[in-house]
This record gives C-alpha cells, structure tokens and sequence, in this order.
C-alpha cells in the first residue's frame, strides 16, 4: 500500500494540536484520556494482528468494553511497541523537531519487520491503515530488521531495531521520515562495539540518547535459550549518545550478572538527567531489578542498582519446565512507567503477577507504596470482577496516564516466551489501577476487558489518546 498518508495535511510547521504541552505540568492538567489503543497479536499467526480501541472513559456506557478494532492486511506480524507519530517536543526549541499532529500510530511487526501507519483522525474509534512499508524496506535503507520501539523525535521518527539486515545483528535505531514515513536510513554514525539493541529514549534538551540491550533475533525469537542465559550473553548494557553527531560516547556494563536491561524510562523534567532501566533476571539468584542512570559532577554517566526484587520460592511440580530446576518464580521484571511528574514508578513483574507502585520522589531512594496481584505463573490469582476465574499471564505492558491519576496494564509478553513460562496458555486480558494520593494503588473492579474481546488475539501495548506518560518529551520544566 503507497497512498500519501499526508495528502491534503498542513506541514507549515504551526502546531495547534491541543495534545501537545510545553511542560509536564501542562500536560498532567490536560483532559483525561477516553480511548486506549492495544497491540494485539495472533499466537499462531492464523490470522492478521490487529489494533484493538478500549472504551477508557468512566462516564460512557462502554466503558471497559472494545468499541473498535483494526485488523492489519498482512498475518505473522507480531505487534509489539509502537508509537505515535508526534509528541510534545514538537515544541522544542532548536529546530528539526516538526512533527505535524499527534495523529497516526506508527506500528512495528517485530517478527515480520513489517511497519502500518493507522491514521485515527476521522474515526478515532476505528483507525485506518494509509501505508505499509514491507519488510524489506528497513534492510534496504537502514540494514536493520525487526523493528520494536517507536518515538516521535529530532530529525525524525526513531524505530530501534533488533536485527541487521542481512545479519542477525547488529541492532540499533532506523529514523522515519516525518511527512512520509518513509525510511531515510540508519540513525548511528559511529556505534562502537555496541551490537545488541532494545530501547532507545533521549534527555532531548541535552542533546543525549540512551539506549538499552535485550538480544539479536535469534536469541529471543524461539523464546529464553537456556545456554546463552546461564552463558550471560544477553544484553546487559546501556549505552549514551551524542544526539547532534550520533556518536556513542560512554557504555555502561551493569554486570553480565544481569540478564535483559530493557525498558528506559527517563525523568520528564527536560532539566532533569537520570532517568531508569530494568533488568529482568540475575542468573545469581534470578532476582529482579531496577538501575537508576544519572550525570555525575564531571560530566559522565553512572548508573547503579536502586531497587532488588527477589525470586520467591515454588513447588517443582507447580513450574513450567524451564524453571523447574530452580524451585522459584522469578519476578521476570518486563516493563515499567515513570509517571508524567517524575514521583511514581510503576514496576511489572510479570512472573510472580504482581504490579508494584513506587514514590520515586528521591529517584535514589525509592519507596515501595503499593502493590496488587494478578495472574502469576504459580499465583494465577484472579481479579477482583472474576473473582473465581483464575488467570495466566500477568502485569506486563504498562501506561500511566497523564495525570498519574490511572493505570492501564496487558498480560501478554511475547509469543514465544508466553508459551515458555505458561505453557497452558496465556490468555488475554487488560486491567486498570486507581492511583491514591498516597501512593497505593487498587484496581477499578469496572474495568476489566478479556478473552473474545479481543478477538482471539493477545494483548501486548497500551497507548492512550492524547499521550500518555511513555510517549512524551517536554520542552519546558514544570515550574
């Protein structure tokens, strides 16, 4: 498909859309979100993924229900992260940062490098797909394959990738033209000995890009391989950027103990450095954990460890295969979300089926001050509208809304890793939290979308109409 997306849109560079916000305080004081948009996927792929629209707002009387649903052209795409096309650092000063309207939703097939572009401006409860880039396109104009995260930024829109082109690796970050979404090329001029790839987030008004290590196609594709983790061949690294010549200036090692440095969440402040990373298992003790990274005195970057989440004991006979030996759950930390105003940290651990809520008000010390459970590989606890329906999977793909007010989160990690830690299936299911003032979180027992909602798909990433707290850069500090 090779219709303009754009046909008939202003690109004058005035941006008038009401979504985008100066500062994060500006946004937490935006109207609240009324629809979500999740990523579904078919497991098998027997049938197209599709982009599932969630009823959000509590006044309507659907609300918690699907209202809408776009299924893709093509089957085995494997929906993961994708992003929208335009966010608040539309606003930034310093050029290269036009990024039209918050309009299209810019959506990574991780297993078929495919890329759809769904405009939701006429029908934002039925979005509609305008243009395909076939999977060939990343290896021929950026020698890169499976596309994972998607950000709206400078210069362009930044898709990381986890594979070469023609090779397994390495991984890094392909831009998108902004108007066409075409790909223009790859971003890195000079990587270094980077080679794995996963994240890649920015402190945008510091000129400085982070990104984060999971593992090559291969690695993860057919699920965990036991040799390459007990190995300590993951990705255990985070790597900074010099955003203006594209060049890796420093790399962090957080130890090769500690398998999976995935999700970046840095601080909204734009004055703030420090942002944080999870680590989905040690294979010392199969813990989870959380790292926070900062700028020290002189400049460089350091990181260290600021949360430790510990495996929790089992019976053999209650594990999957893969953990039997270890007679524990890992936590198996798979996603987090840093609220709009930088005081909360919302923590998945996707193993145990527990969500936890940290006051992160002091980045360095963090202060746990909730938690729920859900799901789980041993736990299978329920929710509370189903209280005798015991659930698989568990709180995985995480969004916040913009006044840290709401807590929206899915059960499904990737296909191949669902069927390794619960191999009598996983389900699909969303759920939403109501954050208090004080910090605990609890769940809206009105609010719980599962099974044929979804249309026989799974249930990976939440984005929220309007922006949310993991797809935005602001320009401005909240004061």
């Amino acid at each position: 498909m090779t219709t303009d997306p754009h046909a008939g849109h202003d690109h004058s560079g005035h941006h008038d859309d009401p979504t985008f916000y100066r500062s994060p305080r500006d946004a937490a004081a935006a109207p609240a979100e009324k629809l979500a948009y999740v990523a579904t996927f078919a497991r098998p792929a027997d049938k197209p993924d599709g982009i599932a629209v969630v009823d959000v707002d509590p006044g309507s009387a659907s609300y918690g229900s699907v209202i809408g649903f776009t299924e893709l052209t093509y089957s085995g795409d494997e929906l993961h992260h994708f992003g929208w096309n335009a966010c608040s650092s539309a606003l930034c000063p310093g050029g290269g940062h036009d990024h039209g309207d918050r309009r299209y939703l810019i959506v990574p097939g991780l297993r078929s490098s495919r890329i759809y572009v769904l405009d939701t401006k006429d029908a934002p409860a039925q979005p509609e797909i305008v243009k395909v880039l076939g999977p060939d396109e990343l290896g021929k104009r950026a020698n890169y394959s499976r596309p994972h995260t998607v950000h709206c930024g400078p210069g362009g829109l930044f898709v990381s990738c986890l594979g070469g082109g023609s090779e397994d690796g390495p991984g890094g970050v392909a831009l998108l033209d902004h108007n066409t979404f075409e790909v223009t090329g790859q971003w890195e001029a000079d990587r270094g000995d980077q080679y794995l790839a996963y994240d890649v987030w920015w402190h945008i008004m510091h000129d400085v890009a982070i990104t984060s290590e999971w593992g090559t196609p291969s690695m993860i594709e057919d699920g965990i391989v036991p040799d390459l983790l007990l190995g300590r061949k993951y990705g255990h690294r985070l790597h900074f950027w010099d955003m203006k010549t594209r060049t890796n200036i420093q790399t962090i090692d957080l130890g090769d103990q500690h398998q999976m440095a995935l999700e970046l969440r840095p601080a909204h402040n734009p004055d703030k450095t420090y942002g944080f990373v999870g680590v989905v298992i040690s294979v010392e003790d199969l813990s989870s954990s959380i790292w926070l990274w900062h700028q020290g005195d002189d400049g460089r970057w350091e990181a260290q460890k600021v949360i430790s989440i510990p495996a929790v004991p089992a019976d053999p006979d209650d594990l999957p295969p893969a953990l039997k030996p270890f007679s524990a759950v890992p936590p198996l930390v798979t996603d987090l979300a840093l609220s709009v105003d930088d005081q909360r940290l919302y923590v998945s651990c996707w193993g145990t089926g527990e969500m936890k809520a940290y006051d992160v008000s002091d980045p360095f010390h963090p202060r746990e001050t909730g938690s729920v459970h859900i799901g789980g590989i041993v736990a299978r606890e329920a929710h509370p509208a189903r209280p005798d329906q015991p659930l698989a999977g568990g709180p995985q793909m995480v969004e916040v809304s913009r006044d840290s007010k709401r807590v929206y989160f899915t059960n499904s990690l990737y296909g191949a890793w669902d069927e390794q830690f619960y191999p009598d299936g996983v389900g699909a299911w969303m759920a939403k939290l109501d954050v208090a003032d004080d910090g605990s979180i609890s769940f809206d027992e009105r609010f719980f979308v599962e099974g044929d909602a979804f249309r026989g798909r799974r249930t990976h990433q939440v984005r929220l109409q309007g922006g949310d707290a993991s797809s935005d850069s602001y320009c401005y500090p909240p004061d």
